[in-house]
């Protein structure tokens, strides 16, 4: 079986490598990475020797190289993890996020209908569906809740999930789709909420909240989304959407001050600023359905994950020094200096 997993440097698509590595090593593995702010090469090291993986550098958007790798790798099953993921990022300039979220997902899948591809998998995510109010702990997103998206980034991952079904439908295209709640683990790039604060932190720098914290995100381990994926590329239905969810809702503000106290710093470090704009309230996802179909619960506890998380960052710390100190301060500081 030869696997194609585009975005595989990044966060949750080298999580998923080295995932897949133990786990099916009788799989040829290849990563596609543009290697843009959040990829990280160095993130593969591990992996980079075995010769059952290979890594190219290029960009799904671009048609002529895509191509080209099919024509010489023809993989059997395509993952696409390869995305613009910022939600800031993408208020700051679209444009970069239709072009890869969109349009690229567009020439993978023209890629698997010439190629004939047995499966490709889009990994999408549960801001697709919008948000929903505090005061309704009763709701949650289920497959068959409506696309209500909030920012540029959501809006450029349903459409590029509206696609797939699109190619499924009139191609015959053979897609599946998941949609996760918020990860969190090793390997996730400084910008986002939790390895933010733990690097923040470690530096007693201030700790940037939006508003006054209470927006609620449902967290799944990284690793518990990993295996949820391969269980869907081994039984999920073509054509199905799985929600990917962690059962773990914390208010954003009371992750902050449990990464303070396990670090043991003050909260006093802790800074409000200026909400997002359009900022979602709560994300909660009922993952029955792929529990129900497939079997899939997560592993991980929120407890036992957190500190999994905060013990890597403390025992990596060159590995995200190396990224904070380079262009990513510029962006931090456009975001966040003035608020």
């Amino acid at each position: 079986m030869k696997l194609l997993i585009t975005g595989g440097a990044g966060f949750i698509g080298s999580n998923f490598t080295f995932y897949m590595m133990e786990k099916r090593p009788e799989y040829e593995l290849i990563c596609l990475d543009k290697l843009t702010y959040a990829g990280n090469l160095a993130t593969l090291t591990p992996v980079m020797g075995q010769s059952n993986f290979k890594f190219i550098w290029g960009d799904i958007a671009d048609r002529t190289a895509v191509f080209e790798l099919f024509e010489g790798e023809r993989p059997d099953v395509v993952v696409n993890f390869a995305a613009e993921s910022h939600v800031d990022r993408s208020i700051e300039d679209p444009g970069i996020f239709l072009q890869t979220n969109v349009m690229g997902t567009q020439v993978l899948l023209d890629a698997c209908r010439e190629y004939g591809v047995g499966r490709y998998h889009q990994v999408s995510t549960d801001e697709v569906y919008g948000d929903l109010p505090l005061d309704r702990p009763d709701l949650f997103f289920t497959e068959q809740t409506p696309l209500h998206t909030s920012s540029p980034y959501s809006a450029s991952k349903a459409s590029a999930d509206l696609l797939c079904n699109a190619y499924q439908r009139t191609y015959n295209l053979p897609i599946t789709i998941s949609r996760c709640s918020n990860n969190y683990g090793p390997y996730q790039f400084p910008e986002k909420l939790i390895p933010l604060m733990i690097a923040n932190a470690l530096a007693d720098k201030p700790l940037p909240v939006y508003g006054q914290g209470l927006n609620v995100r449902d967290w799944l381990y990284v690793e518990d989304h990993c295996a949820a994926i391969d269980l869907i590329l081994e039984k999920g239905r073509v054509g199905q959407v799985y929600n990917i969810g962690g059962h773990n809702e914390m208010r954003n503000i009371d992750i902050v001050k449990l990464i303070c106290k396990t670090l043991d710093k003050p909260e006093s470090l802790i800074t409000y600023v200026t909400d997002r704009k359009g900022h979602d309230m709560r994300y909660a996802i009922d993952p029955s359905f792929i529990h129900k179909e497939l079997g899939w619960l997560p592993e991980t506890t929120f407890e036992d994950g957190i500190q999994r998380t905060i013990r890597w960052y403390l025992d990596n710390q060159n590995w995200w020094e190396e990224i904070v100190s380079g262009e990513y301060q510029s962006y931090y500081e456009r975001m966040y200096g003035n608020r």
